[in-house]
């Protein structure tokens, strides 16, 4: 017998996906050895009973294994989630996909900064300031409030899997594979 509650994890998952945004996305290669980081700037929207929206700056960092071990060969997130739910979600899910096993997902995040200007009018004025100081490497997301978490793996996880081309191509060119 196939379990149904598969099926509902992943629609949840699916609809907590595509209930977010990446409003500026960054277009480099993870690198396919060692640590790279991701910075983010972070728009959420919807705190409490009224549209409040917050701005939160952080970072992802993702931590490659140099040798993989049995311990190692489920993803790990760290910081993604307060609700333990939604990090068992993302794990399951996520660990059925190649590009994730083996590595080790930690989100930085400092104080949410409370603004009044709608959600669209910080994204605005946070792309002109990325652009001003020509930072190509800082993406902007924007979320509802309970779904931070989401917005910040959508991000991470957007960057592994177009990363993993360029990845293989790097792991053929230094002999590791036909």
């Amino acid at each position: 017998m196939f379990p149904f509650d598969a099926f509902e994890n992943e629609r949840r998952f699916r609809a907590a996906m595509d209930a977010v945004e990446i409003a500026r996305p960054v277009h480099y290669s993870l690198f396919t050895f060692g640590n790279s980081d991701l910075p983010y700037f972070l728009v959420l929207s919807g705190l409490g009973e009224d549209t409040t929206v917050s701005i939160t700056k952080g970072e992802v960092k993702i931590t490659r294994p140099m040798i993989i071990t049995p311990d190692n060969a489920q993803p790990e997130f760290q910081n993604f989630f307060e609700d333990d739910d939604d990090y068992g979600l993302a794990q399951f899910i996520l660990s059925r996909t190649a590009s994730f096993s083996n590595l080790k997902l930690q989100n930085q995040s400092g104080p949410k900064k409370i603004v009044s200007d709608s959600v669209e009018e910080v994204v605005a004025k946070l792309n002109r300031q990325l652009d001003d100081e020509e930072e190509e490497h800082v993406a902007i997301l924007t979320a509802p409030a309970p779904l931070a978490g989401f917005a910040i793996l959508r991000y991470a996880s957007e960057r592994i899997m177009r990363s993993a081309p360029d990845n293989i191509q790097e792991l053929r060119e230094r002999g590791f594979l036909p």
